[in-house]
């Protein structure tokens, strides 16, 4: 069942909708993901001794036309202008359009078009925001009026140590504005946040640069991050390839931040699971600290509770496996294909039911006859379980190519072992909540 936006329950917790889509026996959902896990962790330990991932040096070469259309300077024009219409257009129905999401695309366009519409545009195309992308263009654009300014000029101050800690900053505070602000579909709401968040983006990459998008904009680096999934993708002489969507993920850079970022992603996802239970809403209208303090701890406590089981499980990993510099960001990327699964999971039903009806608002057709869901009830129940059950399962994998190739063969399949203990409590957890 899809919530609608206004629905009083809905309106506590998420920016469009929510949904509930789990009509299946908790012991078969249960049992059948432990047992995919512990399989693929006994047949990597017996079959896959040594690191078979290449990262970016890996990948079938396109056809040279092809990527010459793909690089021409016109095509990426075409894209940023699109993405800069598309912008305005969301902003002119904030002015312009009635405060009601029901007859309003601007929220569905921001929560479901972009939030999630960028999941599946990232996994097929590879990191479309950074084409897209209307502040890039705006930059752009204002640099060129200036005399003097370079809009490609490389950082000149940003201290390497924060890597993406902004973009994981910025992946908070929209959570928050999804799943905790008082009114996150209104307007008024909406204007606000868009705006701040331009402004300060567009003040810092006058400060540093272009290259500050890349790690500063939170939607950047959130498509970024999912197109290492991506069967398209850059080799390292700049080929545009075809290749095994684990060689990009195995070239996802080990920076500062990192862990932040997909942490995030996954608590935000958790606490978008259990934020519209009944035991939740009660809390958050009994607390005495009010609703949106207590929602914003809430979201917090669910981001550093997935922080914190990564740690422990990378210090129990350096206890059995011995030393290794840079731990914690060596094996961050394996939680990326985990966090695609919950994001999948959690919002496919959001994207091909709200999505739709977006679309029809922002061409005038928001009478149009309601979207039917594409899968019944079970069908959508085996989604999702599937999704969060195959994230884990390419999340171990990833873990194990890594752990062969930095330890060695005695210490690599146990030094997995707190991997895997974190696989099936992440595990317990998704699935807990797709049930609740």
């Amino acid at each position: 069942m899809v919530l609608h936006p206004a629905d009083p329950l809905t309106s506590l917790a998420h920016g469009i909708g929510s949904q509930h889509d789990l009509p299946i026996s908790p012991f078969y959902a249960f049992a059948g993901a432990f047992a995919a896990l512990f399989v693929s962790f006994l047949a990597l330990g017996l079959l896959w001794s040594t690191s078979r991932f290449r990262g970016e040096r890996s990948g079938l070469a396109l056809p040279a036309a092809l990527q010459r259309v793909a690089d021409a300077p016109a095509t990426r024009t075409a894209l940023r202008a699109l993405g800069l219409a598309a912008a305005l257009t969301v902003l002119l129905y904030l002015l312009l359009g009635p405060d009601d999401p029901a007859h309003n695309p601007a929220p569905g366009a921001v929560y479901v078009l972009l939030w999630v519409g960028l999941v599946p545009a990232s996994l097929l195309l590879g990191p479309v925001w950074r084409l897209l992308n209307p502040l890039r263009a705006l930059h752009r654009l204002l640099s060129r009026a200036l005399p003097g300014r370079d809009p490609g000029r490389p950082l000149p101050g940003l201290p390497a140590r924060l890597g993406q800690w902004p973009a994981a900053v910025g992946l908070f505070g929209f959570t928050w504005l999804e799943l905790v602000a008082p009114d996150p579909a209104s307007t008024t709401t909406l204007l606000i946040a868009i705006t701040t968040y331009a402004a300060v983006q567009l003040l810092l990459a006058a400060r540093f640069g272009e290259r500050w998008f890349e790690d500063g904009d939170a939607f950047e680096a959130y498509s970024v991050l999912l197109a290492r999934l991506s069967p398209l993708g850059r080799r390292s002489d700049g080929r545009l390839v075809l290749r095994n969507p684990f060689h990009g993920l195995d070239a996802t850079p080990e920076r500062p931040g990192l862990v932040a970022t997909v942490c995030v992603l996954l608590g935000s996802t958790a606490y978008d699971g259990f934020s519209d239970s009944p035991s939740w809403i009660n809390v958050l209208q009994t607390s005495p600290l009010g609703r949106t303090p207590t929602a914003t701890l809430g979201l917090l406590a669910s981001v550093a509770l997935v922080a914190t089981l990564y740690c422990l499980c990378a210090a129990a990993t350096r206890l059995v496996s011995g030393p290794h510099p840079g731990l914690l960001t060596a094996f961050a990327h394996s939680l990326v294909p985990i966090a695609l699964g919950y994001l999948i999971a959690h919002y496919f039903s959001l994207l091909v039911v709200e999505g739709p009806r977006t679309v029809s608002m922002a061409l005038g057709t928001d009478n149009a006859p309601e979207p039917l869901p594409p899968l019944g009830p079970g069908g959508l129940a085996a989604l999702q379980v599937i999704a969060v059950v195959t994230g884990h399962v390419l999340g171990v994998i990833a873990a194990h190519d890594r752990s062969v190739r930095h330890f060695p063969p005695a210490k690599a399949v146990a030094g997995q072992l707190p991997l895997l203990a974190l696989m099936i409590t992440y595990t317990i957890g998704g699935i807990g909540l797709l049930l609740n």
